[in-house]
């Protein structure tokens, strides 16, 4: 991993850095396991735009990859390690003894011809994946999964790990990256260590250019557009929003209210709460 910083040579260079993909070991994807994937661009079935600011952006071919981790005590040798475009992480390619290829997260500190393993009496090293209940206090882990034998859901993003906190009964508490804890049935499977690429956060887009590479359109605030289409708009010069507090194009609350079911059947498995994030009043930014 590593960070590479552009001379100022243009304004789109000046403030721009990337990855140094200096982890990457193999260019071209394994065939075999990709296919190509319909962008929506933000439409649903009937072309309505559901989702704003998305469209345009390189094609890409998707990666399938293995958050189950289901062959259980078959070895499997870590061949290469590729970029994959459709997530912020790193995905390995490994071989297993019976011929099988797969492509998996890769952890960190987990180098080119590693043995890894599956199961409830794998080893205790990184990259093999095991039930929580077999995984030891203070360990970090990811790809963890909610519903056992559905796969990894959670903690599978660049740099991200959970760590096993205690363990009582059925469930094991995990504490996730948001700060939230929370417990999981002790069955779920885990991979033990880290995401890799932790760097990735550390990177700058430098230009416009390099969203809409991405898929991603212009926005503007709320406050910029005419009354017809945000309730936030219009009046002369800078106007304040004129509500109680920040809404949505549509007129719900944004920008700090809680949309979170209060009946949902999973708040019962939620021991603390993540960290609140900032709430922004009249002067913060609107949507």
């Amino acid at each position: 991993m590593g960070i590479r910083i552009y001379r100022p040579m243009t304004p789109g260079t000046r403030t721009r850095t990337v990855s140094a993909f200096s982890e990457i070991t193999k260019s071209e994807p394994e065939k075999s396991l990709t296919h190509s994937k319909h962008r929506p661009k933000g439409r649903n079935n009937r072309g309505v735009i559901t989702c704003r600011h998305r469209g345009g952006g390189h094609k890409r071919l998707y990666r399938v990859i293995d958050f189950k981790r289901d062959k259980h005590n078959i070895p499997a040798k870590v061949v290469a390690i590729e970029y994959d475009p459709n997530r912020n992480a790193r995905i390995a390619l490994v071989f297993y003894q019976d011929g099988e290829k797969r492509y998996i997260l890769h952890p960190a500190n987990l180098p080119v011809g590693t043995i890894i393993r599956s199961g409830p009496d794998s080893p205790f090293e990184v990259g093999n994946a095991m039930p929580l209940g077999s995984v030891p206090l203070g360990t970090l882990v990811h790809n963890v999964e909610l519903v056992p034998g559905k796969g990894g859901q959670i903690v599978r993003a660049a740099g991200a790990s959970a760590q096993v906190a205690a363990k009582e009964g059925n469930f094991v508490t995990l504490k996730l990256p948001s700060g939230e804890v929370r417990l999981i049935r002790r069955e779920c499977y885990a991979t033990i260590g880290a995401v890799g690429n932790a760097d990735i956060r550390n990177t700058s887009f430098g230009k416009a250019g390099r969203k809409r590479w991405k898929g991603r359109r212009p926005q503007v605030r709320g406050s910029v557009m005419n009354p017809v289409d945000h309730p936030h708009g219009g009046g002369e010069g800078r106007a304040p929003i004129g509500r109680s507090g920040p809404v949505t194009p549509w007129g719900k609350p944004t920008l700090g209210y809680k949309t979170r079911k209060k009946k949902k059947l999973s708040n019962a498995l939620i021991v603390r709460r993540r960290r609140k994030s900032s709430k922004r009043g009249r002067g913060g930014r609107d949507s």
